[in-house]
């Protein structure tokens, strides 16, 4: 090879046998060379829109001969071929797109960003389109309220919606949470407006250039209230009573009781920590503001969680003759309203009206301990002991007429008992020992007498069950409930018992 003219020629010579003829040709050899930046174009240029054929086209001046490969951002090669092709461009097409030529020697990139139009006109009902605006990036629509400010009830409002947009956009105006549209033009008027209406409201535009929720704020006095709860109420219970109501402004809130005017509290709620019986009865609660007011009641029930500890008491009072007529009567504070049931001892008696037991003729057989129970369905209880001490009826016995009489009394005791008799209303004991004996029967003698039991581990009086007999042939003497009555056996003419 020759240097001619900066360029490498190859010389081949050819030798003729016969002739001396040389022939002599040159021929250029290029050296190999990395591509040089690619040049890209689009066809066709200017504005591109959606739905458009679109042709982007990759060359680059290279030795050997480039390939070509077409890629989008952050995806995976779109095509091996100098031309990457869009038949129907849509706006997501939208990109910097890279093309890379390369051969054996190197390779360089070269970039271009091309920017799909929104087509309006063939995406809407619109008529025409002049200025095509990125679907990413459009204007909300605004909204305007006539008049500005608070608005009061029964006032003319005009709610106005527009957008800034290059074509005549239609507009639908919604109120939030129903999909019902309440006008479909980009007025939306009250001509009376009232508080029903009170509630957000938006507008949408048909390009789909954005929403927006104004507030319609209406001025009216408190026109429905909540209270709970309601219903029965267990007694220490914790209970709210809550009030509230839709006024605007805002309303102001006062707690009574029903016939008291003073107030309870002037707060929504009304707590009880541990509300009790008492506190039963109807409440109600004011909600005012500067529009007016109202009211709402609730009857609160404060059930009880048992009877209380019951009260007795006896009729006539005071002393009680045998014979008479004596009623029992136990009442308690219980809510529900308590059953009652009374006791002799633990036995159980038949109940008169309204938790009383009635002895149409009571006797010495009737003396001793009572108490009746109170219950209802949340528990039960007691009442204390009552006495019943019935006295006896005697009559004078005939003048000269004797008796022996001998009371003896009787008890189970371990270690053995004292015995100590008394008679009754005298603090001095009358004698010791298990029998007493009463000689020469007298009218003085008439009354009760008691047994009194004692050890060192505790005492008792003996008022029940004491059967005695008289030593005398006629008289036979029967003592119960240390009250003793005289039946005759075979009496003279003329004798006068005990009754």
């Amino acid at each position: 090879p020759v240097a001619l003219d900066s360029l490498s020629c190859l010389i081949c010579l050819i030798i003729q046998p016969l002739k001396e003829l040389i022939t002599c040709f040159c021929l250029p050899v290029f050296p190999p060379d990395d591509p040089k930046p690619p040049s890209v174009s689009v066809s066709p240029s200017g504005e591109i829109t959606e739905g458009t054929a679109v042709t982007l086209t990759c060359s680059s001046d290279a030795n050997p001969a480039a390939t070509y490969v077409w890629y989008k951002r952050n995806s995976q090669p779109l095509s091996k071929n100098p031309q990457l092709i869009f038949s129907s461009i849509q706006s997501s097409d939208s990109e910097e797109y890279y093309c890379r030529a390369v051969n054996k020697l190197g390779s360089k990139l070269k970039s271009i960003t091309i920017d799909v139009k929104f087509d309006l006109v063939r995406n809407s009902n619109c008529s025409y389109l002049s200025v095509f605006s990125p679907p990413d990036a459009p204007k909300p629509p605004s909204v305007s309220v006539s008049p500005s400010g608070e608005i009061k009830e029964g006032t003319s409002v005009t709610l106005t919606c527009s957008s800034d947009a290059n074509t005549a956009a239609t507009y639908v105006w919604y109120k939030m949470n129903n999909q019902t549209p309440v006008s479909t033009d980009s007025q939306l008027s009250f001509s009376s407006i009232q508080p029903a209406d009170s509630g957000e409201y938006y507008c949408t535009a048909e390009n789909r250039l954005g929403t927006s929720t104004p507030i319609i704020n209406v001025l009216h006095g408190p026109l429905s209230m909540s209270v709970s709860p309601s219903g029965e109420i267990v007694e220490g219970s914790s209970v709210n009573l809550t009030c509230s109501s839709d006024a605007n402004p805002a309303a102001n809130y006062t707690w009574y009781k029903t016939n008291n005017q003073t107030p309870l509290i002037k707060e929504p709620q009304l707590i009880f920590s541990s509300i009790q019986p008492e506190h039963s009865g109807s409440y109600y609660c004011v909600a005012q503001n500067t529009r007016g007011h109202h009211y709402s009641t609730l009857q609160l029930t404060v059930v009880s969680n048992a009877p209380k500890l019951p009260s007795v008491s006896v009729t006539p009072s005071g002393e009680i003759a045998e014979g008479s007529s004596v009623t029992l009567t136990c009442s308690s504070d219980a809510n529900p309203a308590a059953n009652y049931t009374w006791y002799k001892e633990n036995k159980a008696l038949p109940l008169g009206p309204e938790g009383s037991h009635h002895f149409p003729s009571i006797s010495s057989e009737d003396r001793g301990n009572y108490f009746c129970k109170s219950e209802n369905q949340y528990g039960q209880i007691n009442s204390s002991y009552v006495f019943i001490n019935v006295q006896c009826k005697y009559s004078s016995l005939s003048k000269g007429f004797s008796i022996l009489l001998t009371l003896t009394c009787s008890s189970d005791a371990n270690p053995a008992a004292n015995y100590t008799w008394y008679k009754e209303k005298e603090d001095s004991p009358k004698a010791h020992g298990q029998t007493f004996t009463i000689d020469k029967f007298s009218p003085a003698h008439s009354g009760a007498y008691q047994c009194k039991v004692q050890n060192n581990r505790g005492h008792h009086r003996h008022q029940n069950s004491i059967l005695q007999r008289v030593s005398h042939p006629l008289i036979t003497a029967v003592c119960s409930s240390a009250c003793c009555r005289f039946v005759c056996v075979n009496l003279p003419v003329g004798v006068i018992l005990p009754l």
